[in-house]
């Protein structure tokens, strides 16, 4: 008889716990939604968050707000949605070098991937690499030359330090046997003046911030980092029709969600971040501004996190890159 007492009460517990559920995720979203960015406007990551942002708030007729809360390489963003309330409401726009490079990077992280639920890939971005007019170079296997007969004399610009643009430019060097210095700027808008003034040679970087620059004749685009051309730039080669396979670097932004967060509402949130991506005009306003619109659920999501920790692991441990 107390058996039978305790699963009856065992049922009427796993019921009402799903009933809540089911009821939860029918209201949800009942108020705005914010999405926090850990860089300034401009930019992959403020571009995807708001590529996403418009659209979301029409399927969940609510209100989206984009927080940008730049510094500390992206720790002050991840540490405010890390300690938030994890109730579906406050997000983070996560940037795959923030958020697979920073663990490598610092012994005092003020947070782990682990504090973080997947939502959903929701853009990524290939990198061109490109060079100021007056480095007498015009592809990129004439830039490797160069830089093997010039080591060290050519200077390279990054977003700063632990950024995809310093990271993705060790691993060119790893990869190519090449030695260019590192100059790293806080951000794309003074390491672009700076490339342009030609005080600055050379810049890896994703096509949204200089697509502009190379399409005036202001920077030379040598090559595209990804796995085929880039349909803004099409008279670009990638790096393998370039004549140097294996470099592909590619950026993603992904929306996660704290750790905790209730699973109706990561379910939900999946699911309206899905349909919001899948509208014509997000895949057109994307395009205008050189991303590309890959949707990724979360279990696919936590799988790319666990895979990019290890590879990134490896190349900054090699190139002894440290942010302590």
């Amino acid at each position: 008889m107390r058996r039978q007492t305790m699963l009856r009460k065992l049922a009427g517990a796993t019921l009402l716990a799903a009933t809540a559920a089911a009821a939860y995720a029918q209201d949800f979203p009942a108020r705005s939604i914010t999405i926090v960015v850990p860089n300034p406007p401009g930019g992959l990551v403020d571009t995807s968050a708001r590529l996403v942002g418009d659209p979301l708030a029409k399927v969940i007729k609510q209100s989206v707000v984009i927080d940008n809360r730049p510094g500390g390489s992206g720790n002050i963003a991840y540490q405010a949605v890390g300690r938030a309330k994890p109730d579906g409401y406050t997000l983070l726009a996560s940037y795959s070098a923030y958020h697979t490079g920073n663990p490598w990077l610092m012994k005092d992280l003020p947070w782990a991937p682990k504090d973080f639920t997947p939502v959903g890939l929701i853009t990524v971005a290939t990198n061109v690499i490109t060079v100021h007019p007056s480095l007498p170079v015009n592809s990129l296997k004439e830039l490797v030359d160069y830089l093997k007969k010039n080591p060290g004399k050519v200077n390279y610009a990054s977003q700063g330090n632990g950024s995809l643009s310093h990271l993705g430019t060790e691993l060119f060097k790893q990869q190519t046997g090449t030695v260019i210095t590192h100059v790293p700027y806080k951000g794309s808008g003074q390491a672009i003046q700076d490339v342009l003034a030609g005080q600055v040679q050379m810049f890896i970087t994703t096509p949204p911030s200089v697509i502009q620059h190379i399409q005036s004749g202001k920077l030379k685009a040598l090559a595209v980092a990804g796995k085929s051309r880039h349909p803004g730039l099409p008279n670009v080669p990638t790096t393998a029709e370039a004549g140097v396979p294996g470099f592909e670097l590619e950026a993603w932004v992904a929306l996660f969600a704290p750790a905790g967060t209730p699973q109706p509402a990561v379910d939900k949130l999946t699911q309206d971040v899905k349909l919001a991506l899948e509208q014509p005009e997000t895949k057109a306003r994307a395009a205008t501004q050189g991303v590309e619109v890959r949707y990724m659920p979360p279990q696919a999501l936590g799988s790319l996190v666990k895979k990019e920790l290890d590879y990134w692991g490896d190349v900054i441990k090699k190139a002894n890159i440290t942010l302590d």
